[in-house]
Parts: C-alpha cells; structure tokens; sequence
C-alpha cells in the first residue's frame, strides 16, 4: 500500500521507480556500449513493418502474376498480424533464458530468412507455398522483436524513455513507409515484384550484422522475480491498455494492408497511390517521434490518447468517403493520427511499469492478445470487401473502432500503475 492508503495500481511517483533486482535494474555499461545498442534497437524497429506495407504496394501484380486465390491475399494480409499476438507471450520467457539481445538476434535473422523466402517460385508449386511460409516467419520474428524492444528501452534506458520511445516508434513507422514508398517503384525499374519483394532482406540483413557483437555481448537477465509480484493478467489496468492496444492495431494493420488498395479501387495509379501512402506515414513519423516525449511528460495520457484515436477513425472514414481532391488531405489526418495512436499505445507499457521486468510481461500481454485479436481488423476489411464490392463498410466499422479506441484510450491513460 502506498502511504496515501493506495494500490500501487492506482498511484505511483511522478518519475519512473525502478526496483532493485536483476531483471529490472538498468545494466552498467558505458555511454558508448548504450548509445550503440540505441542506434542498433531503432535499426530493427527500421525493419518491422516493411513486410506489410512491400506487399500491400505491389498486391496487384503479385495476385495477377501469382495467381493467387482471394482466400489465399485474405491469410497473407491477416496471418502475419495473427501471428503477433500468437508469439507475443513467448518473448519475456526466451528473454530470461537467453537474454533479450540474443532473442531479438534471433528474430532478425528469422525475419531476414522469411524475407529472402517469400518470393520464391517452387517448381509445380508456384509461389503460394513460399509466400505463406515466408510471411509466416517474417510475423513470428516481428511478434518477438515487438514485444521486447519497450522492455530493453525500459531497462536501459530508464531517463530517456521520452526519446528513446519516440525514436523507436518512428523507425517502426518509418518501415512502413519504406516499404509504402519503394516496393512499387523498384517492382517498375526491374519489372519484377519479386525483385521488388527480395529487396527488403537487404536492410534486415545489415542490421543483423551490426546487431552481433551487441547481441554477443548480452547475458539472461537473471533470477525469476519473488513470487508475490503483480500479474499482470490479472491487473485491470492492464487489461485497459491491452483494449487500447486491440483497437489501434485493427485500424493500424487494416491501414498497413488495405490503404493502398483502397486508393487503387478509388482511381489513384500504383505509383501514385506508393506515394501518398508514403506520404501518409512519413506523417506517422511525425506523430509516433513526438507522441512518447509528449504523454511522458505528464502522469496522465487520457487527453491525447483519445484526440489520437479519434483522429484515426475519422481519418479512415474519410479516405474511403472524402472527396478524392483531398486524399491528400485525409491520407494525412490518418497518417498523423495513426502514428500517435501507435506510440501511444506503445507508451503505456513504460509509463504504466516500474521496471523492464513488468514492462516486458505487459508488453507481451497486450501485444499477445492485442495483435491476435487486431489482426480481425484486416479480415474484416477484406471479408466486407469481398461480400459488399466496395469499402464503404470498413469506413463505417472504423469510424466504430476508433470511437471505441477513444473510449478504452482515455481509461487506460488514467493516472494509475501497474505493480
């Protein structure tokens, strides 16, 4: 109890209590080794969305070219976003036995496989059972990396949660507009998708290289923690951020795999359509860098969660329903709005814990169930699609989601703590 007579669910410091044992006390290590581990987790995060956004930007020449069955794009914009949530609770366990480190070495190196093997053609198979496996690989690696990164920031660098969090957000946002904005026009100079598919293992492959001597360097974190610590399972908080989180990942993901599309069936050319969705998350950016250092500074996140949800159900809507004069316009409310929703979210694994041990298992929680249930959000677009012949249906369902985002946003951002 807190000498107020209060949970620790329900109050906590100004700044961010770190507890004294192995798991969640920051390491000791120099400026350099941190500043080094820094630049290495915004290079992964530079890596975790380009698997969604490369496909959706050539998902025409791919079903065309493939062959593919609408069942068949159904599961490869939906598994991968299962498969999140189906990963996410295996992390902080792999994490105490190998290190945080080596398991997100690991994960890099499954996502660069499942990326050199997504396009590949096998004889008298065609490309469907590469696609499949590849994607598959590519959303366990990322679940992983996901779910760890908030939990490494959070011990590492417990000051600098603010810039730390920002920083990593926008790289995740930054690869989605990579992949947004690059897949098409190297599918154009080569005139191959798969070209244009086989192209992102490069970057993922880098950035495994220089993870190494980091990942090397790494140890297990140390005993278990006393067994009357918070669960966060069955803490409501948490439960409160994780229906945030399964909000905003249906909109995110659905944006991630549909935007494009949308624009195409709307008249905009490929090209075109490559760039407004670049455009659209390069303002992601904007919102995931400034979202964290903004709800860090105050106990309370109510205000800005629900703007942000709001914000991107609407932004949404209007893509489907606006005037196309002003895509531009609509693409970017949802890019700015969508990018803070993320962070946000993302944010409250760090402001809602007292350390990397807590962090990392709420992490999995609300990653675990929120990409495992957001992955309906790409589904459901795509099922309502199919059956109605327009998106005007998703516009209306995420003009639902995101007011429900808006709702459980603002009861997770209340001043409370978890453990």
């Amino acid at each position: 109890m807190s000498p107020a007579g209060k949970t620790d669910e329900q109050d906590h410091p100004a700044g961010v209590v770190l507890r004294n044992h192995p798991a969640g006390a920051p390491r000791a290590a120099s400026g350099r080794a941190l500043a080094y581990l820094g630049v290495c987790l915004v290079l992964i995060g530079l890596n975790l969305r380009t698997v969604f956004s490369s496909f959706a930007a050539v998902l025409p020449e791919v079903t065309a070219d493939a062959g593919l069955p609408a069942w068949a794009v159904m599961v490869l914009t939906t598994v991968p976003v299962t498969l999140l949530g189906v990963f996410a609770p295996l992390a902080p366990a792999l994490a105490h036995r190998f290190g945080a480190e080596r398991v997100l070495l690991g994960a890099m190196a499954v996502l660069t496989a499942g990326l050199l093997l997504r396009p590949v053609e096998l004889p008298a198979a065609g490309h469907l059972p590469a696609l499949l496996a590849g994607t598959a690989a590519c959303g366990a690696a990322i679940s992983l990396c996901n779910v760890l990164l908030p939990g490494v920031v959070k011990r590492d660098f417990p000051r600098r949660l603010g810039l730390m969090g920002g920083l990593y957000t926008t790289a995740i946002c930054a690869s989605a507009a990579l992949g947004a904005g690059f897949t098409f026009p190297v599918f154009r100079a080569t005139g191959q998708w798969t070209a244009a598919l086989w192209f992102w293992a490069l970057p993922a492959g880098v950035v495994l290289v220089l993870f190494l001597p980091a990942a090397l360097r790494s140890r297990p974190s140390g005993p278990p923690r006393p067994a009357g610590d918070v669960s966060v399972w069955r803490s409501a908080v948490a439960w409160q951020v994780t229906a945030f989180m399964v909000l905003q990942a249906m909109m995110s993901f659905s944006v991630f795999a549909w935007l494009a599309p949308i624009l195409r069936e709307r008249g905009v050319d490929g090209g075109t359509a490559g760039m407004i969705v670049s455009a659209s998350i390069v303002l992601q950016m904007l919102g995931s860098l400034f979202a964290p250092a903004l709800a860090t500074r105050f106990r309370d996140q109510r205000a800005i969660n629900t703007v942000v949800a709001l914000m991107t159900g609407g932004g949404f809507a209007l893509s489907i329903f606006g005037p196309l004069d002003l895509i531009w316009l609509w693409t970017g409310l949802l890019g700015l709005g969508q990018g803070s929703l993320t962070a946000a979210a993302l944010t409250l694994i760090m402001v809602r814990t007292r350390d990397g041990h807590t962090a990392a298992h709420l992490s999995g929680m609300m990653q675990g169930v929120g990409y495992g249930l957001g992955s309906s959000g790409t589904l459901m677009v795509g099922q309502l699609h199919q059956s109605t012949g327009s998106f005007a249906a998703a516009g209306v369902l995420f003009l639902l989601v995101g007011s429900l985002a808006a709702v459980f946003g603002y009861r997770a951002g209340r001043d409370r703590f978890i453990g």
